[in-house]
């Protein structure tokens, strides 16, 4: 009998079948799960753990991945942003995981990111961000703003004739990047820079009633107020609770939101929240035969009082096209498996097909939902898959930058002067 010991873990795979994998596997295939489990972005990334242990459980039933078993190795960044990048390490050079599902805001995965590439790991990044960013050793699975917050503001203006902006946000990356890119666009479209507001506040953020009072004060002209809110993690409670006291409607004062799903609905009282807004690219209330049986197993894994939302279905993706490039590359080398995952297709949720772009982000429809008293969004505007963009048309800077990591393998190429910007952790 041949000393399969001597062999490389994931070579046995491929002599001995799926039927053997005690033989075939020395040691499991570890995927690093980086999801604050306490602290601010709890209410949030809890949910995100949960759903990478039942893809772990769902693949290790259906035979692991190349013959081996797949073991899920948790840790807890605690929503601290330093700690993302100490726990990335400790995943990486202790526990020597092949892959990371993690992170929900910006300034966590900026702290990571000097991490993984100097590591050469690779990160599965499942929430929509601001963009600007394309690294070699991040998939990007959530919205780029051309994929969430462009849209929205488009419905803004098209279907709901606001005219004035007020852009609130939680005091970060995301937030800021993102309004830069939204302020300037407004502009574009004609909206005068007098009638836009911002506002930032910090993690956390409970006391909305001054906030709340400048932005209705917007609107004392006669005009109709919108809301864009990048508003994160917990301060959403307090934000939509005020809301509810001021006794503003959707009608009244629109707000479309980035950062609030089904799961930061589950802990609100919505009944004054219906006809609010989220843009996403995902919603539980689509009805596809893959979501109902997304949603039951879910249901039946977590509990049925669970609800799904779009940065679960970003992973569940984002998972499933790993699983597949790992077996395409026949190894779940970090370099293999990035080369196997362009073109990458896997059918989402909502009855499409999400594809991997050249530049790590993925094609991806925009949905619009309105917020129902049941704590659920109704479908109410859904495009066809729209590519993700690293580099937001609409700064003049980012406007002649691509990324392409499958052919040019440089994700800041300028395409004026024709050169290749490498980037580092520190743009």
């Amino acid at each position: 009998m041949a000393n399969f010991a001597k062999l490389p873990t994931l070579a046995c795979a491929a002599l001995l079948g799926t039927t053997s994998l005690a033989l075939a596997c020395d040691a499991p295939i570890k995927v690093g799960v980086l999801h604050s489990l306490s602290g601010t972005m709890a209410i949030s990334e809890t949910t995100l753990k949960d759903t990478m242990l039942m893809l772990i459980e769902q693949q290790n039933a259906k035979g692991g991945v190349l013959g081996c078993e797949l073991e899920a190795v948790v840790v807890d960044p605690a929503s601290d942003w330093p700690l993302f990048a100490e726990k990335a390490r400790e995943l990486l050079t202790v526990h020597k995981v092949d892959v990371i599902f993690g992170n929900w805001t910006s300034v966590s995965r900026k702290s990571v990111l000097p991490v993984i590439e100097e590591l050469n790991g690779l990160l599965f990044y499942p929430v929509q961000y601001e963009g600007e960013e394309s690294s070699k050793n991040v998939f990007y699975t959530g919205a780029a703003p051309n994929q969430q917050a462009i849209p929205a503001v488009d419905y803004f203006l098209e279907e709901l004739g606001v005219e004035k902006f007020a852009l609130l946000g939680t005091d970060y990356v995301y937030p800021r990047t993102t309004n830069n890119i939204l302020e300037q666009y407004l502009q574009d479209k004609g909206i005068a820079k007098e009638d836009i507001f911002v506002n930032y506040t910090p993690f956390g953020h409970s006391d909305w009633a001054t906030i709340v009072g400048d932005v209705v004060a917007l609107g004392e002209d006669g005009k109709q107020v919108g809301v864009i809110s990048t508003i994160n993690g917990d301060a959403n409670i307090g934000f939509y609770k005020e809301l509810a006291a001021a006794d503003i409607s959707a009608d009244d004062i629109p707000v479309v939101a980035f950062s609030v799903g089904e799961e930061e609905l589950s802990g609100l009282d919505t009944s004054n929240l219906v006809g609010h807004l989220a843009a996403w690219n995902y919603f539980q209330s689509a009805e596809t035969p893959a979501n109902a049986e997304f949603i039951k197993a879910w249901k039946a894994f977590a509990g049925e009082d669970r609800v799904t939302n779009d940065p679960m279905e970003a992973h569940y993706i984002g998972f499933n096209m790993w699983v597949n490039a790992a077996e395409a590359a026949g190894s779940t080398d970090v370099d293999a498996v990035r080369t196997a995952m362009y073109g990458q297709e896997f059918p989402n949720l909502t009855g499409g097909t999400a594809v991997m772009l050249p530049n790590h982000h993925l094609a991806k429809p925009v949905l619009i939902g309105e917020i129902t008293a049941e704590g659920q969004f109704d479908i109410i505007s859904k495009t066809s898959e729209v590519p993700g963009d690293a580099w937001t048309d609409f700064l003049p800077e980012s406007a002649k930058l691509v990324s392409d990591w499958k052919d040019l393998g440089c994700g800041m190429y300028n395409t004026e002067t024709k050169s290749c910007v490498q980037l580092t952790s520190n743009y």
